[in-house]
């Protein structure tokens, strides 16, 4: 192309950021199900790459897949040249383990026709933090103090100035930008891990 001076991107330069399709590596995202080339050991019915790409919203060919199977998104890795019939996941075994294996259960009901139980790693609450922690982050970043951004995420809860210093609500907004300045730098790949508590 004349307007991309004839190189070839991993993104389209035309497309704003917000738009592109993101396919996170199976080394990142734990829900990124990895495929290769396997053998049925029984005569039950089996998946089939042709029959996965018919769910295919987006193909890139050799390596990537992205599906939609009962209304919910897959991604999904192709290792090797999967030339056969049937399909063998991969399962790493490292500490997302546990998380990959909840992947691939939610990818077999989907790919089998099952109803899909949601994803345990975004759950409401964790989708309304994360939404207050940008907004507190968004707040700081032009010079808002803390008690002002905490009258516009809790405007149900009273911080006058004389109970403020030593207010649960000043904690939980301090909080809030804390733990949103490390999404904003590059924590926010911890999302695609299920909540783990600290050791």
């Amino acid at each position: 192309m004349r307007s991309n001076g004839g190189c070839l991107f991993a993104a389209d330069p035309h497309v704003t950021g917000l738009a592109q399709p993101i396919f996170w590596t199976p080394q990142t995202d734990p829900a990124a199900i990895i495929l290769q080339d396997g053998h049925a050991l029984s005569g039950e019915s089996h998946l089939t790459l042709d029959g996965l790409r018919a769910h295919a919203v987006q193909d890139r060919g050799a390596a990537l897949l992205r599906l939609n199977l009962n209304g919910e998104r897959f991604d999904v890795s192709l290792t090797g040249r999967v030339e056969g019939d049937a399909l063998a996941a991969v399962i790493p075994l490292d500490e997302m383990t546990p998380d990959r294996l909840t992947a691939l259960g939610r990818f077999w009901s989907g790919a089998t026709g099952r109803a899909v139980l949601p994803d345990p790693r975004i759950t409401p609450q964790r989708l309304q933090r994360a939404r207050q922690m940008l907004r507190a982050i968004d707040a700081r970043e032009t010079g808002a103090t803390y008690r002002a951004i905490a009258q516009f995420l809790f405007p149900q809860h009273e911080n006058d100035a004389a109970s403020w210093v030593g207010s649960a609500i000043r904690e939980t907004t301090i909080r809030l930008a804390r733990d949103g300045m490390k999404l904003v730098r590059g924590g926010y790949r911890a999302l695609l891990r299920r909540p783990r508590r600290e050791r």
